[in-house]
């Protein structure tokens, strides 16, 4: 059985569009978007390939990836494999007579066949300086780890975990309060530009640079238990951790015998016992840590919005003196 296509431009072939290089997309989060999008409008984008509509929300509602619904904005066709290795994807890219794929955050490791599927092969952008931050969490293991610098990278897929040679990188700085979120926003439009410019590199001859494994490093995806904040590390690192798991899993502590999320965090000069608000002012709560204190500009209670700290203190859910400690797992 053959895998299912959708959308697309009713009563046209694949092969329609004839300007610049025809190219398979494959991604599924909205970090992917702004690729696919720049991709339609300097090349023919013959087929989308995403991840399967999933539930989400409280009532668990199937929900179609951002890619999906761009592409079905954009009149591509999708289709939506449930594994890559059962020789479907494989046979629908061959069909498509597409001579490479780009894959951007698709979600899946992609086997042998299907990386030799089209003439090409596939070339990937990467949010991470490789080989610096392989794996699926780059973006926001970069931040947990303070680091000052990243990018995204435009490389050549092979079968190993974000180990293919590289063609171009682009730098930037990662901003003192920024999250990980916030930080993936602003690279996905960089990533855009900078895939724009490795393909028409590629036309022109140019060949990748194998990246140097001695200097690899892995970014594990998140958990979780990630998100369970522990203030008996360094003030800059606990702050660092709050805002590389924004916007998930979300940093927890327990307060007052319940989990309160915690958010806009920022390392500064204090001295208390690791977890101890040691003040509240309109900067937002400082809370002790091992070296120093965490300056919290927002919290959120259970079952309750998301506010400034100092009006969560104003309505006497944190005090000075109260104590924040690492959630237990659950």
């Amino acid at each position: 059985m053959g895998v299912e296509v959708t959308g697309g431009y009713q009563g046209k072939t694949l092969g329609d569009r004839s300007t610049g290089v025809r190219v398979i997309f494959m991604g599924s989060p909205e970090f992917a978007v702004p690729c696919l999008r720049a991709l339609h409008e300097r090349h023919d984008v013959a087929l989308v390939v995403s991840q399967p509509d999933k539930p989400a929300g409280r009532g668990g509602q199937l929900t179609a990836p951002a890619v999906k619904v761009a592409a079905n904005e954009l009149g591509v066709p999708v289709i939506q494999p449930r594994s890559a290795r059962t020789g479907e994807l494989r046979d629908a890219m061959a069909a498509s007579g597409a001579e490479l794929a780009v894959v951007v955050a698709y979600g899946k490791i992609l086997p042998r066949p299907v990386l030799e599927a089209l003439p090409r092969g596939c070339i990937n952008v990467h949010g991470s300086l490789l080989p610096k931050y392989r794996g699926a969490a780059p973006i926001q293991r970069a931040v947990i780890d303070g680091e000052r610098e990243t990018g995204v990278a435009i490389m050549q897929l092979d079968e190993g975990m974000d180990t293919g040679p590289v063609y171009l990188e682009r730098r930037v700085t990662i901003g003192d309060d920024e999250t990980a979120g916030e930080l993936m926003e602003r690279l996905a439009p960089i990533g855009a530009a900078a895939l724009l410019e490795a393909m028409a590199a590629i036309e022109a001859g140019a060949t990748a640079v194998a990246q140097d494994p001695a200097r690899a490093t892995h970014a594990a995806m998140l958990a979780k238990s990630d998100g369970m904040i522990d203030f008996t590390g360094s003030a800059v690192s606990v702050a660092a951790r709050i805002r590389g798991v924004d916007p998930w899993p979300g940093a927890q502590a327990v307060l007052r015998g319940q989990i309160v999320k915690l958010f806009r965090a920022r390392g500064v000069a204090g001295e208390g016992a690791p977890g101890t608000v040691l003040a509240i002012d309109s900067d937002g709560v400082r809370v002790a840590a091992a070296d120093g204190a965490v300056v919290i500009r927002d919290v959120q209670a259970a079952g309750r919005k998301r506010m400034a700290a100092a009006q969560f203190a104003a309505g006497r859910g944190i005090a000075v003196g109260d104590v924040l400690t690492r959630p237990e797992p659950a």
